[in-house]
């Protein structure tokens, strides 16, 4: 459920920060040796920083589906079609590493880092741009 917030550019600030920390712990992991834990570090920057967004535009979600909708919402805004597929698809991954004990192939990481790297990229551009 999509509610409307009052703008918190503090509160987006510490996400950014919290983001670029999840990344420089992540360039330091063995990526091959971890590829589930990767994802879920890839992904939990993604979301950090769409709530980023989110703050800024003065909007948050609530209850089951929030992430889905957050996605959903930023990538009408920011993102091609093909790019929305992705971060549901990075979602989907996450909950079943979180829940159902699911193995990540190291092949889907490094076929799809320069996606991944390309969407925080952006994301974080988007960010500092709105923050300044």
């Amino acid at each position: 459920m999509k509610v409307e917030v009052a703008q918190d550019k503090e509160k987006a600030k510490a996400l950014l920060s919290m983001a670029k920390t999840t990344l420089q712990r992540l360039h330091e992991t063995n990526i091959e040796k971890y590829p589930s834990n990767t994802l879920i570090d890839y992904y939990d920057t993604i979301h950090k920083l769409l709530d980023a967004i989110a703050c800024i535009d003065r909007v948050k979600f609530k209850s089951d589906g929030a992430h889905q909708e957050l996605i959903d919402h930023i990538s009408n805004i920011y993102f091609s079609e093909k790019e929305r597929i992705f971060l549901q698809q990075m979602r989907d991954y996450r909950n079943k590493i979180h829940y159902e004990g699911f193995i990540v192939n190291v092949n889907y990481i490094s076929q799809n880092l320069k996606m991944i790297e390309k969407i925080i990229a952006y994301l974080m551009k988007s960010i500092e741009g709105k923050l300044h």
